[in-house]
């Protein structure tokens, strides 16, 4: 008797989607959330701040797994912030001010010559809104070293991605489930919205990198005349 009450209230319960989260963002996956990754390091702006961490936390609560998706998450910041120090060690001053707005250069070049350790450290293991792009280019930019910056960016973006598994695990289900509805209904548009704003992210960065290489290009024919 008990077995036929179980099934009827099983046939009576509502249906729930079998995905928790829209679909072309569980199918990123680990490919997709490196690249990310990447992209969030480097030079090239995100239209939403963060958006490594966010994937992160919704791949993991979707029964992700964080022992493959946190090294992967790490290992792309890690690419990404080496081009970002890369672009300011071969830029110097002139990467500083075509990247970094002039009301925030003197104190960002001012901490990094101070705190050489730290001013790496922090801005890769806060989240937003503490910005990551002036820090790296400047210790680029201001001599610290490459297996220096590798080694303490690599040690705070483990430490962040590893918490943020962490929140997934224990308590990102709830929150899918919170929001499920509204985002499966509109995944469609916000996947039109995002892709379109990182194709703007995109042209501005190239529009940047080809206003870096005029100036450089300016400065040799200034020391060749």
């Amino acid at each position: 008797m008990s077995v036929l009450v179980q099934q009827r209230a099983l046939l009576l319960a509502p249906r729930v989607h079998p995905s928790l989260v829209p679909h072309w963002l569980t199918h990123l996956g680990a490919l997709g959330l490196f690249s990310i990754a990447v992209v969030d390091s480097s030079v090239i702006p995100l239209p939403i701040p963060g958006s490594t961490d966010l994937l992160l936390l919704w791949l993991v609560a979707h029964r992700g797994d964080p022992w493959l998706l946190v090294p992967l998450a790490v290992a792309g910041s890690i690419l990404g912030g080496y081009t970002t120090w890369h672009i300011g060690r071969r830029g110097g001053e002139a990467a500083l001010r075509h990247y970094v707005p002039a009301r925030l250069l003197g104190r960002i070049v001012g901490w990094v010559e101070r705190h050489r350790i730290l001013a790496v450290f922090l801005p890769a293991l806060l989240p937003p809104p503490i910005p990551l792009l002036p820090f790296a280019l400047a210790s680029g930019a201001l001599g610290v070293s490459r297996t220096r910056f590798l080694v303490v960016f690599g040690a705070a973006r483990s430490l962040r991605y590893s918490f943020v598994a962490w929140l997934g695990v224990v308590y990102g289900r709830s929150v899918v489930r919170l929001f499920s509805g509204a985002l499966q209904k509109w995944s469609t548009p916000l996947l039109c919205v995002f892709l379109g704003l990182l194709a703007a992210c995109v042209c501005y960065w190239i529009w940047k990198i080809r206003g870096l290489r005029k100036i450089d290009a300016a400065k040799k024919l200034a020391l060749h005349a």
